[in-house]
């Protein structure tokens, strides 16, 4: 008969369930906390998995709130005992759970140590599978247990007294090992046996280790919750002999790093060799950061802080004011080209992390639709399809398939313009060009275009900024200066002269802007191209 009475928190909110576990020292009192959950489906299975004998819920979650949770575990597992927790408004739902027999309830807002250790000891008799004393049992201090308060931040110092932790960990230095299962080889967990689960990372690496490391070396299994939300991310403390990282890497390394007794790709990420269990926390840290890399480097199976790239320049913000303006210009060729360019840059440099890539894509596809939409392109589709863009965006699991979307999407977003500029619209801006190459000679105004066009002056100016990269009076001053630029090359006419042919009445209005558009003045320029005869 068991004497350890075995318990399972079950909360969505990780600084509650943190909380609870760091209370107090509950192997001290004859309590092991066995597993933790988010809500009610993963509690359920938790259940199945550690068997506790009292699970602890709080009773508003998502997914499956503790009413129903409560309802299942009375249902399928009638031994087990269940106390809930509560805020004031919600003493109604309290109320239906002890219909379904829950041993007891705690408001949260007077959550206190020895308020939950009363009422956990109070249920801890009860339960005739064990036989609880609320003395603490075992020979010591379980190893893994400080592992995990170490590796959640706590001092040294507050986790054992000195010199239990080197009796207990007597190894030259430390490493940190991680793994994640990649999708889309099974479901996460599962091996190729009969239905029975993957070994854990700890037994994998054991089985992994080279013979000259397999007498020296331990493996230690730390909890993977604070590795991030990847399903199948584990981690594990190596306790090695000086240098016998490098033993443990070229294990890795072998096999392209897939052992064959494990069903599924596997990413490994192994961080720096370190002397003291006081840094585990940072080096902790940064594991969760090399595992992450795997959406940068989709093609390696093994990460190691010393082979990332150098990147020194740091890449700057994108111009988003200036992409915009190109938007509303229309001159969507180069905003769509600067825009792929800099995705580029950013799927290439591993600094810009995951969250980054991804945020900064699902902000274009919202402001380039809510742009063409404002500019009366007929971007409906695009509006009612943009949740499943960012969905798709959120999902990706590497930066090549992240920027593929964007691709996607801007296809679409060119589609919208093709369909426009093929109407009437952009038949118009042509003609417009045309009969400006045309009578660039007279005197050209917008009054007068407008007229011959049938458009409302004010009108075709927004029009003609909006659809040509220079406004009406720049366009023409263009085209007035490349023909004044042959006649001075030929220099047969004089100055004055050239200035009436190109459309200028005032040869000091010409000269003016022909030094602003060349940088030189005409008789200048007359000089630097002389005439060939």
């Amino acid at each position: 008969m068991e004497r350890v009475c075995k318990i399972l928190i079950v909360d969505d909110e990780v600084l509650v369930r943190q909380g609870i576990k760091h209370y107090l020292d509950w192997e001290q009192y004859g309590f092991r906390i066995v597993g933790e959950a988010s809500n009610g489906r993963e509690g359920l299975e938790a259940i199945r998995r550690l068997q506790p004998h009292i699970v602890l819920t709080d009773i508003v979650m998502p997914i499956m709130e503790g009413e129903e949770f409560t309802r299942l575990i009375k249902k399928n597992h009638p031994d087990i005992e269940v106390i809930v927790l509560s805020s004031y408004g919600e003493f109604d739902y309290v109320r239906s759970t002890f219909q379904n027999g829950v041993a007891d309830y705690i408001l949260k807002p007077k959550l206190e140590a020895q308020e939950l250790l009363r009422v956990l000891q109070n249920t801890a008799k009860r339960i005739s599978a064990i036989r609880y004393t609320g003395e603490s049992v075992g020979e010591g201090p379980d190893a893994e247990s400080l592992l995990e308060r170490l590796a959640s931040g706590y001092d040294a110092d507050e986790v054992a007294p000195p010199g239990v932790l080197a009796e207990l960990f007597p190894h030259e230095e430390f490493v940190l090992v991680g793994k994640l299962n990649l999708e889309g080889a099974g479901d996460a967990g599962a091996s190729s046996g009969a239905g029975e689960l993957q070994p854990q990372l700890a037994k994998l690496l054991r089985d992994m280790l080279p013979p000259a490391l397999l007498g020296a070396a331990r493996v230690y299994g730390l909890p993977a919750a604070a590795l991030g939300s990847a399903v199948g991310s584990e981690a594990a403390l190596v306790g090695l002999p000086s240098r016998g990282r490098e033993g443990l890497i070229a294990a890795l390394r072998s096999g392209e790093a897939q052992p064959s007794f494990v069903d599924r790709p596997v990413f490994w990420a192994v961080g720096e060799a370190f002397a003291s269990l006081k840094e585990l926390s940072p080096a902790y840290r940064r594991l969760r950061e090399l595992l992450e890399l795997r959406f940068f480097f989709s093609n390696r199976t093994l990460m190691l802080p010393e082979e990332l790239p150098e990147v020194t320049e740091a890449l700057p913000a994108f111009d988003l004011r200036n992409f915009t303006e190109e938007i509303k210009r229309e001159h969507f060729g180069e905003a769509f080209r600067d825009l792929r360019e800099y995705t580029a840059k950013m799927a290439e440099d591993h600094r810009t992390t995951a969250v980054g890539l991804k945020s900064f894509l699902g902000n274009i596809v919202f402001n380039l639709i809510t742009l063409l939409s404002n500019m009366g392109y007929e971007a409906s589709d695009l509006d009612e399809a943009k949740y499943g863009f960012f969905r798709e965006i959120e999902e990706a699991s590497n930066a090549k398939t992240a920027t593929l979307l964007l691709e996607q999407f801007l296809q679409k977003a060119e589609m919208k313009v093709t369909e426009r500029t093929d109407q009437p619209g952009g038949a118009n801006m042509k003609k417009l060009l045309a009969y400006i190459d045309e009578h660039y000679t007279e005197a050209l105004s917008l009054t007068g275009l407008g007229k011959h066009f049938h458009f409302n002056p004010s009108y075709l100016s927004s029009y003609f900024t909006a659809h040509n990269k220079e406004g009406f009076s720049e366009y023409l001053n263009k085209i007035r200066v490349a023909k004044s630029e042959k006649l001075l090359r030929e220099g047969e006419l004089s100055i004055s002269e050239i200035s009436g042919q190109v459309g200028y009445s005032d040869p000091g209005y010409f000269t003016k802007v022909f030094k602003k558009h060349t940088g030189f003045s005409p008789s200048q320029y007359r000089r630097q191209h002389p005439a060939r005869r």
